[in-house]
């Protein structure tokens, strides 16, 4: 996959009946026995879903950049055509309903970022070294971002260069200074992994990009020891001789080697950044059920024995995050059939906190046989349906799903990419569900809404429901109601429903950690149809929309508050009102309503202060009653822009607490 070879002839009928056998498994156990937990708005294992409309899947597709094949398109592009290509790219994710891409960023030992590590890649301008004008991942995290798409950083670890020649190399590369670092094999260079220094320099080049950019996942392809070659040998002999001592073979000694790697690169990124994933993309079969009894029944190319690639043991000892084979072949392939690796697959991950994503071939629709039938990879997603255990998948490549090869891209989305999904928390990876958020804004713009939604989260989710809205928590649990999710910033994000049309809505947001860990759903929010009105919710948590003093007590006690607590005070005669505020669009009229808890004990003539065009005009309410729903003050001349709008004072001469909890504004 890391080249235009990885793809393509990994996956030929003579690899697949080489049945290369190696050493022994090293049979590895796990420690880890519990099942990955689920997060967010769960209700009930009684909820019945709707298979059509996974709420958590993962979906992404490889934008390789090696030999040009997916992006940039040529090199020695200008920047603004680069940037252009691959916001192309993101519109492509977008229109297919993906939520990650998975982008290469070090396909040959070079870099596309400023590296003090490694030079410039050539495939960026067609001159290994040469600065491309900007910095290509900076821009490719922020585009993604902005559009609430998971970047995960794809590195290849050990290829050095496709072609032999170490002169062709910048002068400032680490081959060219340490010469014995790397070994030539099949007409291309890599880096000798069992050389520790190697290994160790590796992790460090690779670790750069993740310290300095806030990308989501680092992942590897399954180039590690390089695929075997026809009457070659691995160069690596003398490395074996000199650090080898308690390994009886050399292929035990390989595969500790990658091995290493992988720990070493799953302890730096959770040191660094424990929010990151990191996954690997391994070829599709470990080992053959015939060589070894916990394989697969398969019979083609082992990658624990002809890569030294024990991505079985990866996954029970927790060193990756998700592993993502690439199963590239049909159902009903008679050497790997894909109905049969799935559920091996499936098994592998089971009880563990491992991810399971599938690599598709894309590439291979229209290639003859079942790859001529455009419902062949639909069929694989309707295979996976039946094993939980898969959680996405992913595709190869980026070009190929752009092209749309017979309809079948078209059709797989189509039968089971008709609404967004939700990237699959990871709680092993830790942090906390962020509290319910607020939308703060909603109105119809045109045949659209716009929203703003106020919390503490990374992103948030958003779902539409029609008219009144829904009190079954199960409406929850799928994503037939999901409309997108909104990347925030911790404080405030804004999304456009561009699919409402004009019609009534009721609107529910939820908050999103960065993994993924979902809080439950705001207060409903309702938008009319047709209106092109303003709204807006602020409460006693919206950031910046609130303010009281000290005497202003905070309680979560009355289940009738509105979102996650309101504010009290006892009355007295002083100037101390809890003020809400707001930025009013212009000046004009607006009807103001407001919502509190309701208790005998609570106060029967509290003083709502309105600040209008002529001054502030007093509204009392007896907040007694009719708690827990929003009550019509009136509709009152704003001025626009932001400021205060309405405070609840202290200043009154009945006894009982004053509660200030949440203030509506719209529009009339």
């Amino acid at each position: 996959m890391g080249s235009v070879r990885s793809a393509l002839a990994v996956t030929t009928t003579t690899l697949l009946t080489a049945g290369m056998v190696g050493a022994a498994s090293a049979g590895a156990t796990s420690d880890r026995t519990s099942p990955a937990s689920s997060a967010g708005t769960s209700a009930s294992s009684q909820c019945t879903t709707n298979p059509d409309a996974p709420k958590h899947q993962f979906r992404a597709m490889w934008i390789s950049s090696v030999y040009n094949i997916d992006w940039p398109s040529d090199s020695g592009l200008s920047a603004s055509a680069q940037q252009d290509e691959f916001r192309s790219w993101l519109d492509l994710a977008e229109a297919n309903n993906m939520n990650a891409v998975v982008v290469q960023v070090r396909p040959t030992a070079d870099a596309f970022w400023p590296s003090s590590y490694e030079p410039w890649s050539q495939w960026l301008t067609g001159t290994q070294g040469q600065h491309p004008g900007y910095d290509p991942l900076e821009f490719m995290v922020e585009e993604a971002h902005e559009r609430d798409i998971e970047f995960h950083a794809w590195f290849n670890p050990y290829r050095v260069a496709t072609h032999t020649n170490r002169n062709a190399l910048h002068s400032s590369h680490p081959v060219r200074q340490n010469p014995g670092w790397a070994f030539e094999y099949n007409g291309q260079l890599y880096y000798n992994p069992g050389i520790p220094d190697v290994r160790e320099f590796v992790i460090d080049a690779m670790m750069d990009a993740v310290t300095s950019y806030d990308v989501d996942g680092v992942h590897f392809d399954d180039y590690f020891y390089p695929y075997p070659s026809s009457g070659e040998s691995i160069p690596d002999q003398a490395t074996y001789d000199q650090y080898g001592s308690g390994f009886s073979n050399i292929h035990d000694w390989r595969r500790d080697n990658v091995n290493q790697l992988v720990e070493g690169m799953g302890d730096a990124i959770s040191s660094a950044k424990p929010h990151v994933k990191f996954g690997i993309s391994p070829f599709g079969i470990w080992r053959n059920s015939s060589t070894d009894p916990a394989g697969s029944d398969t019979n083609g190319l082992q990658s624990y024995d002809a890569i030294y690639a024990d991505s079985r043991r990866w996954v029970q000892e927790g060193w990756v995050d998700y592993i993502n084979p690439q199963i590239y072949w049909e159902i009903g392939h008679s050497a790997a059939d894909y109905s049969t690796l799935v559920p091996w697959w499936s098994d592998v991950v089971s009880g563990t906190d491992v991810h399971l994503y599938v690599g598709q071939a894309a590439y291979k629709i229209g290639d003859g046989g079942a790859w001529n039938d455009s419902g062949e990879l639909s069929d694989h997603l309707y295979l996976n349906r039946d094993h939980p255990e898969v959680q996405g998948d992913v595709y190869f490549s980026a070009k190929d799903v752009r092209s749309d090869p017979l309809g079948a891209i078209g059709r797989l989305t189509g039968d089971h990419y008709g609404h967004p999904a939700i990237i699959p928390p990871m709680p092993h990876l830790g942090g906390s569900t962020p509290s319910s958020p607020v939308i703060s804004h909603a109105r119809h713009t045109g045949s659209s809404v716009s929203l703003t939604i106020q919390g503490n989260a990374s992103s948030y989710a958003i779902y539409r429901f029609d008219a009144t809205g829904s009190n079954d928590p199960c409406d929850f649990e799928d994503a037939t109601h999901l409309v997108g999710t909104a990347r925030g910033d911790g404080s405030v994000a804004t999304f456009t429903d561009s699919s409402a049309g004009d019609g009534t809505y009721t609107y529910y947001a939820t908050a999103l950690s960065r993994n993924h860990l979902e809080s439950s759903p705001s207060d409903p929010v309702e938008v009319e149809p047709g209106s092109g009105s303003w709204s807006t919710t602020i409460d006693a948590t919206t950031p910046g929309g609130f303010t009281a003093s000290d005497n202003w007590g905070t309680s979560s006690w009355s289940s009738e508050r509105y979102g996650d607590e309101y504010r009290f005070a006892e009355p007295e005669s002083v100037s101390d009102a809890a003020w809400f505020s707001a930025d009013v669009p212009a000046t004009g009229n607006y009807r103001v309503e407001v919502w509190y808890p309701s208790n005998a004990d609570y106060n029967s003539a509290t003083p709502y202060v309105i600040a209008t065009t002529n001054g502030n005009e007093v509204v009392e309410v007896d907040q007694r009653s009719n708690g827990g729903q929003w009550v019509d003050l009136g509709t009152f001349t704003l001025s626009g822009g932001d400021g205060n709008v309405v405070g609840v004072s202290r200043w009154t001469a009945t006894s009982g607490l004053v509660i200030a909890d949440a203030v509506r504004l719209t529009l009339q």
